[in-house]
């Protein structure tokens, strides 16, 4: 694949037809057109913790904020599923099997040159193991058990990602 074709995300409208391509950063400054997008929720295998990411500051939106397992975007001709598992091996170091959950539909504004604007496919699942986090993607990760996550959550919402708040109020987790 070429660098060109990484680089770009996919627009779309609200029935994910594809209208165009757009490189990754200018997607992300106003006005944010809607475009493709993945999120990844890893559980413990009991499902009473979860991996989250601290974003490194080399993103561009919400940098050093604490977000779900893995969030990025499919590539040109890429299904939303390859996505999300070569997304968390390229982000988190492993693979483990995915299971898609939902897609919807979100806008947040970070700042007043940067935000989002996208149609994100939920993918959820379980994994036991070594994390060796790219340090281009995460600049922290940890396991929080669910109980803490969502006192967290509520106690310091400002720490944590708009659409990583959004995940957590629709998976509904105990």
């Amino acid at each position: 694949m070429d660098k060109a074709s990484i680089d770009e995300v996919v627009l779309v409208d609200e029935n994910d037809n594809v209208l165009d391509y757009k490189e990754k950063f200018a997607t992300h400054k106003y006005p944010v057109p809607l475009h493709r997008a993945i999120s990844v929720v890893i559980f413990s295998p009991d499902k009473k913790s979860m991996l989250l990411q601290k974003r490194s500051t080399k993103k561009p939106t919400w940098p050093l904020y604490w977000s779900n397992t893995v969030c990025s975007h499919p590539y040109k001709d890429e299904s939303y599923s390859d996505a999300a598992a070569r997304r968390l091996k390229e982000e988190m170091g492993f693979s483990t099997s995915l299971k898609e959950l939902y897609r919807f539909i979100y806008k947040a504004e970070m700042d007043e040159t940067w935000g989002e604007h996208e149609l994100d496919a939920v993918f959820e699942g379980a994994y036991d193991g070594p994390v060796i986090p790219n340090p281009d993607e995460a600049a922290d990760f940890k396991w929080v058990t669910i109980k803490e996550l969502k006192r967290d959550v509520v106690e310091n919402s400002e720490i944590y990602t708009p659409w990583f708040k959004m995940i957590l109020k629709k998976l509904n987790i105990r």
